[in-house]
């Protein structure tokens, strides 16, 4: 029997790792299939307080796991299967063992949809984004595309003139599926300009070199294909919570995500928690994540002592 299992990892589920080992819980920690979350996928990290030059994201994520795992928290590189949160003890299924706990902390985040080219996954991180806050930041004076029609794509893109000399919006109709003040503010900057009709088909560079240089652009109405040079590749597409496996479990919102209560990490069943990107569809920051791994492992502690 555990005191609580960790579902999940990312600065959410280690962060709650740490504060529950602290407090004598002894956590178990299922990473699942993208350990450290969608930080081991950025090369540099330079927001993330405590870092003044910049870490690289799986660097931070193992510092992270470290710490954890110093404090007495056990991580495994498994994937949950399934859940059963109709009874007490919870029981949680790895292949063909169940483990059961007094508590759950979810924190399996969200991912980012994208194109699906395998020259994108080679890649991201090297020209290729799907974090505008997270990256921006690298692409000053650059010339950078960003694929996208919806409300992310717009602020995105608007963000970037922050840093970027110019920003292209690639988006496979001919209109904005956007909100009329999310286009009109990326319309009226002088700084965006949009390919209708278009999508990315391929991309081009060398992860050990410059990274992306240029992408193959396709006419979705002619068909015809063109090469463009670019510095860099923003996917605003939206993201994919990982919560297929807490369906029917507990209440989720329209999207997916992890419905907790006002100000807490409560989720609709007593003793389960949810922190991170799998209930923040809002901020989605490594440092946001953090501090709701927090919250959830002080709420699990204090509802083991209330129990």
């Amino acid at each position: 029997m555990n005191k609580v299992i960790i579902i999940g990892s990312g600065p959410a589920g280690l962060t709650a790792a740490i504060y529950a080992a602290r407090a004598n819980m002894s956590p178990l920690v299922f990473e699942g299939i993208q350990p450290g979350g969608q930080l081991t996928i950025t090369t540099d990290v330079e927001n993330y307080p405590g870092f003044p030059g910049g870490i690289l994201g799986p660097e931070l994520m193992d510092k992270f796991r470290e710490q954890a795992q110093e404090f007495g928290a056990t991580t495994l590189f498994e994937n949950v299967d399934r859940v059963d949160f109709s009874s007490k003890p919870f029981k949680v299924h790895v292949s063909d063992k169940e483990y059961e706990a007094e508590s759950i902390i979810i924190s399996t985040g969200a991912s980012a949809k994208l194109l699906g080219l395998e020259s994108e996954t080679k890649l991201m991180g090297f020209g290729v984004s799907a974090c505008a806050t997270c990256d921006g930041f690298f692409f000053k004076e650059k010339e950078i595309l960003v694929v996208g029609g919806g409300d992310s794509a717009m602020e995105e893109a608007t963000f970037l003139t922050k840093f970027a000399s110019t920003v292209t919006i690639v988006h496979r109709r001919e209109e904005f599926r956007a909100s009329k003040i999310m286009q009109e503010r990326a319309k009226n900057n002088p700084k965006i300009s949009t390919m209708w009709n278009s999508e990315i088909v391929e991309m081009y560079g060398d992860p050990k070199e410059k990274g992306l240089e240029s992408v193959d652009i396709k006419n979705v109405v002619s068909g015809d294909v063109s090469n463009h040079a670019t510095d860099g590749v923003f996917m605003a597409i939206g993201h994919n919570p990982n919560s297929d496996i807490f369906k029917g479990q507990l209440i989720l919102n329209d999207s997916g995500y992890i419905i907790t209560k006002a100000d807490s990490t409560s989720t609709s069943v007593d003793g389960v928690f949810a922190a991170g990107d799998i209930q923040d569809f809002t901020y989605k920051q490594a440092v946001t994540a953090a501090g709701t791994g927090c919250m959830a492992a002080i709420e699990a502690e204090r509802y083991l002592e209330s129990d």
